[in-house]
């Protein structure tokens, strides 16, 4: 399955190869997106993107997570990835993640994905709710969540454990209908 943004970007499943565009976007995103992903290190190899390629694949099947490679119109540079996770059925809701290289970076990359899952999750998947949970601190994400619409609905304590240190988390919620501008909200419980 591939989704098209809105501004051309292509999401795709990984296919095997990926690996080594995937592990060399990883090494170079070490100093911003390593600082709130543990997975993303100085020492991430192509192996380590096969496994998580055969994650993602095993997470589609059993229909837990919906992973995408992010690529730029073309389908040829790897831009970034992101998906829906931890989808919960029984209350039809999810995660929802994304993160960017580093050199394409402050692009509204991550925003546009975003949007691309929300439709995605709320359209095809039926869900009513996607959350997004980002540790406190990576205003980066916090802006992305924003600008997607999602509504700030409290600041959960030991939310998230990142490099061994539990931190709290700004949780974020989507909806289906219109978009709210959660920074005019009312009630948006700002940390």
């Amino acid at each position: 399955m591939e989704l098209r943004s809105a501004h051309g970007l292509v999401l795709r499943p990984f296919d095997d190869g990926d690996a080594p565009a995937f592990a060399t976007a990883a090494r170079e995103s070490v100093q911003s997106v390593g600082r709130w992903m543990p997975w993303c290190h100085a020492s991430y190899t192509q192996r380590d993107a096969l496994d998580w390629f055969a994650l993602c694949r095993s997470s589609e099947t059993s229909g837990t997570a919906f992973e995408f490679g992010v690529f730029g119109a073309d389908a040829r540079e790897l831009l970034g990835g992101a998906g829906l996770n931890l989808i919960n059925r029984q209350h039809a809701l999810c995660n929802l993640g994304y993160w960017v290289r580093e050199s394409r970076q402050r692009r509204g990359i991550a925003t546009d994905c975003a949007a691309t899952l929300i439709q995605f999750g709320f359209a095809t998947l039926g869900l009513s709710r996607i959350e997004i949970v980002v540790a406190q601190g990576n205003e980066a994400s916090v802006a992305v969540a924003r600008k997607a619409g999602g509504l700030l609905e409290c600041v959960a304590r030991n939310r998230l454990l990142i490099h061994g240190t539990p931190l709290p988390a700004l949780v974020f919620s989507l909806i289906p209908g219109p978009t709210v501008n959660p920074g005019a909200a009312p009630g948006d419980a700002r940390p």
